[in-house]
């Protein structure tokens, strides 16, 4: 069975990193076109300027950013809040904020409570 060829709106990897931004436009949400049409932020300036140097790997607090067709590819640190997610761009994420791949929140798993902790501990030797 022939593996099926991964596209974004019927286009093609190469395609869709070769669309300018006019173009790229047309083919995502009202939301995000209206944010890329305001223009970007300084902190967004400076992260695609990093991005077309050819740097790899960027640590960014942009998690407002959008991803754009020629971040395909590219390795990003994300900040949630603790520390920096790696996030490797692929085609299926493009249109979508940096943010939502790097979540902010993990699970709590909490373990037993410690000595001294509840009523009945207290009672118990520490020894």
């Amino acid at each position: 069975m022939a593996k099926k060829e991964l596209t974004w709106n019927g286009m093609k990897e190469d395609e869709v990193k070769l669309l300018d931004l006019k173009t790229f436009l047309q083919y995502i949400p009202s939301r995000q076109r209206r944010t890329l049409t305001r223009g970007f932020t300084d902190a967004q300036k400076t992260l695609l300027k990093n991005l077309e140097s050819g740097k790899d790997n960027l640590k960014t607090h942009c998690r407002d950013m959008i991803i754009l067709p020629q971040m395909i590819g590219k390795t990003f640190r994300v900040y949630t809040g603790r520390d920096f997610a790696p996030i490797t761009i692929t085609m299926e994420m493009i249109g979508h904020y940096l943010g939502e791949f790097a979540h902010t929140r993990r699970l709590v798993s909490h373990s037993s409570a410690g000595v001294g902790a509840t009523r009945s501990s207290k009672s118990t030797s520490a020894r």
